[in-house]
């Protein structure tokens, strides 16, 4: 690069994506093809950043876009990102939940926020890595950032996995349904169906509740379902996507609402916890949590993921001793 292309690029905003596996490769390719940002590329697997961003950067032409990536194995490169998203960790196998990749993943999240935070201070973090809840607190913690920095992708993809299945129960377009999640990124996800509408109307009043509460388990198996079909690791088109939207709010300050993992101060009636919630989301993070009103059966529901992620929780916090 020149110097003139080199201050060209800077003009930009800088995300950063840890892991160059399939969530972040194609993370990396929807920022590029959105015109979104600058994109570092980072993986310990020397070339693999390096090959995956050159072909991406092959590509820009027949995309149209003017943004740049670079691929890498030194966190120097990173410097001055303004956001930080953490894909890497190891996915999830056949019969393999998100809880048992709570300490191989935990150690490689810390350490990662760690490395990235050395150089780009102030930073925004979106943790994607599963069990995803447990993770965003344990980068919370390394980080020293404020909580409103760090927010895990959770509800954004729930959520649009709710409204893919609803579309096609009731032959609309995906765009017409607004859907709502809550809760830990796992089996006790928290959909609301009297939150999810269809053109405005309550999606309760188009199909039967029977035929709801099928929905409403598969979207909670989303993953697993996926995981079963492809046989070697998991999903990644929409992981992606998902994450994008939330970098897109970010780096615009469209003040979105967006169910995410946030870091919760006695909403919902709960205390020092990552968990999925609706939350305005703009330049500075996360700027508001808000509160729904939820029937005593939703608020059980959400109360019974809350305790799932705490537990989980308690047997990773040593880890940040480490």
């Amino acid at each position: 690069m020149t110097v003139d292309s080199v201050s060209f690029a800077r003009s930009f905003s800088q995300v950063t994506v840890v892991g160059a596996g399939n969530v972040g490769s194609t993370l990396a390719q929807r920022l590029l093809e959105h015109n979104l940002a600058n994109v570092v590329l980072i993986d310990i697997v020397a070339g693999r950043p390096q090959g995956v961003a050159l072909d991406l950067a092959q590509a820009a032409g027949s995309e149209g876009h003017n943004r740049t990536i670079v691929g890498t194995n030194d966190y120097q490169d990173t410097a001055s990102s303004d956001i930080v998203v953490i894909t890497a960790g190891l996915p999830r196998r056949p019969g393999m939940t998100r809880d048992d990749l709570t300490q191989t993943n935990g150690k490689i999240v810390i350490e990662t926020v760690r490395q990235a935070l050395a150089v780009s201070p102030q930073a925004n973090i979106i943790v994607v890595t599963n069990p995803l809840d447990v993770m965003t607190y344990l980068a919370w913690k390394a980080s020293g950032l404020p909580p409103q920095q760090v927010m895990g992708m959770a509800g954004v993809l729930d959520s649009a996995r709710f409204q893919r299945f609803i579309a096609w129960e009731l032959g609309v377009p995906p765009q017409d349904v607004s859907a709502m999640v809550l809760g830990g990124h796992g089996d006790l996800m928290v959909p609301l169906p009297r939150y999810t509408t269809v053109s405005g109307i309550p999606v309760g009043e188009l199909m039967s509740t029977d035929r709801l509460a099928e929905l409403i388990d598969r979207t909670r198996n989303g993953g697993a379902e996926i995981v079963q079909l492809l046989k070697q690791g998991g999903a990644y088109y929409a992981p992606a996507s998902s994450a994008c939207v939330m970098v897109e709010a970010i780096l615009r300050h469209q003040r979105r609402i967006l169910p995410l993992a946030a870091h919760l101060t006695g909403q919902y009636g709960l205390e020092d916890l990552y968990l999925g919630v609706p939350c305005r989301l703009g330049q500075g993070g996360v700027e508001e949590i808000l509160e729904l009103s939820l029937t005593a059966e939703e608020q059980e529901a959400l109360a019974r993921s809350a305790a799932s992620v705490r537990e989980q929780l308690q047997g990773a916090l040593a880890l940040l001793d480490g």
